[in-house]
């Protein structure tokens, strides 16, 4: 296995997580109050978009030739880096 699919394999293990935790977010929502479950689901939107927008990142690597994928590794790395950092402060306030 080469680098760009232990690369994209890491990527999608961690979206799998994310995709979990939303998941467990909403089974909290549907058992929820009115009140509570409007802003859970306000959440778990932005939780799903940074999950969309790792997938299409993931997308641009899978896409990218053997030649080119690592000159765009680092955009992916820093957006991944700040949406990694909005999903774990959405989630953890919703855990509270």
């Amino acid at each position: 296995m080469n680098e760009k699919e232990l690369y994209q394999q890491k990527k999608q293990a961690q979206l799998d997580e994310w995709k979990a935790e939303v998941d467990k977010l909403k089974a909290r929502a549907a058992g929820a109050s009115a009140d509570a479950k409007l802003e859970l689901n306000k959440h778990i939107g932005t939780l799903e978009g940074s999950l969309a927008e790792g997938r299409a990142k993931l997308a641009e690597v899978a896409n990218a030739s053997e030649d080119s994928w690592e000159s765009i590794k680092d955009g992916v790395e820093s957006k991944w880096d700040s949406m990694k950092s909005a999903f774990s402060d959405a989630a953890a306030k919703l855990r509270n």
